[in-house]
């Protein structure tokens, strides 16, 4: 049962965990949006762009009303494993533009009387199935013209709710709508001994497999500290262009499309699931959130791969070594065919290896006939190009 309600900006007292829903007191026809108070924040965020623009106070406020539903009282909806007070007060102090304590109800503080909203809570020990299950809820009782007039339609969301709880965002065509993070100086540089196995000097794993980045502690390949750890950094990478062979983009884009299939049938298990019982203790709706999970991670990353891909074929197939080619080597006596893709390819097990990695640098740009050595800590290893394709 829900306890409140309680004036948004005024405590909650609830310190378990729980779900909780932002609400007016009635639905309103359109956004009750204070343009000064937008402004203010496209005046703090100097890096706000809107499809790509540098946009006015207006251009903002006309794209929010896009996502306004008028038969909606419900603005947001949210959750905490932790305490429901703490979750709904940070969200209510963050100050626009601001990553911390909590900006995902950003589009709140833009209304004209946030003192007209208020907030009703509930306990549960399964916080996320919930709130995961209040926003089917929301978006089976839109009406369909509603959801046709918004700007973007898929997925449905309460107004100031701009991500779902397995990460499905609406596409409102802001980027940049927080301030950076203040980053410490670089630190020196550190050094790290590793020695790597035979099977992996010569290119011969995955190169979409990658080593973790080496933990604390002694020995070879480690790090001498945890200090010196903490101070390599974020192991995040700048997002550079993705090089694929035309078969390359084929394979993910195919992928992509297969797994974009899967995604009803599984939204249908998961709402099957949940008529099922408590969602706590029901194994199948947890077993399909899994799975969901799993599915969505997956097209995300199939879909920020192909949105920075590059296609580039070979400029003449058979007359050297390039991305895309394939080339029959002989090593030791025996023969082997293998493929030159870049790293967002390579499959040691399909046959793909990798343009950077040592043995494929090394044929890059030869011809047939030539030879090349790979130097390995097993030894010397002589590959000969006999065929190209």
């Amino acid at each position: 049962m829900a306890d409140g309600p309680v004036q948004w900006g005024r405590q909650v007292r609830h310190q378990a965990p729980g779900v909780f829903v932002v609400e007016l007191q009635a639905p309103l026809p359109s956004a009750p949006l204070d343009l000064s108070l937008i402004g203010r924040w496209l005046e703090r965020v100097p890096d706000l762009r809107l499809d790509g623009a540098r946009p006015v106070s207006k251009d903002l406020q006309l794209r929010l009303n896009r996502f306004w539903l008028p038969s909606q009282p419900v603005l947001f909806i949210g959750s905490s494993t932790g305490s429901v007070s703490g979750r709904i007060a940070g969200l209510a102090k963050t100050i626009p533009g601001d990553r911390k304590p909590a900006w995902s109800g950003l589009w709140l503080h833009f209304l004209r009387n946030p003192g007209d909203l208020r907030v009703w809570w509930a306990t549960t020990d399964a916080p996320e199935e919930y709130e995961d299950a209040l926003l089917d809820a929301f978006a089976a009782g839109v009406p369909a013209s509603e959801r046709a007039a918004l700007h973007a339609p898929d997925p449905v969301l309460p107004w100031a709710v701009l991500r779902a709880t397995l990460g499905a965002r609406k596409d409102t065509g802001i980027t940049n709508p927080l301030l950076p993070d203040a980053r410490a100086p670089e630190p020196p540089p550190v050094t790290v001994i590793v020695d790597l196995p035979p099977a992996e000097a010569d290119g011969a794993r995955d190169e979409a497999k990658r080593p973790r980045r080496p933990a604390p502690g002694r020995g070879v390949g480690r790090i001498a500290s945890a200090a010196a750890y903490a101070a390599q950094g974020s192991p995040r990478k700048v997002h550079e262009p993705i090089i694929l062979s035309p078969e390359g983009m084929e394979r993910l884009e195919a992928e992509l499309a297969e797994l974009l299939a899967q995604r009803p049938g599984v939204i249908r298990r998961i709402a099957t699931a949940r008529e099922h019982g408590d969602l706590k203790e029901n194994a199948e709706y947890h077993a399909a959130r899994e799975e969901q999970g799993f599915l969505e991670g997956r097209i995300k990353a199939l879909e920020g791969k192909l949105k920075i891909a590059v296609v580039v074929a070979p400029t003449e197939r058979g007359a050297v070594v390039g991305l895309g080619s394939r080339v029959r080597v002989e090593v030791d006596g025996d023969e082997s065919v293998m493929q030159i893709v870049s790293s967002a390819e390579a499959n040691s097990r399909e046959g793909r290896i990798s343009s950077i990695s040592p043995v494929g640098s090394a044929l890059m740009g030869r011809r047939v006939g030539d030879a090349v050595t790979i130097v390995t800590p097993g030894g010397e290893i002589r590959y000969e190009i006999l065929e190209l394709s």
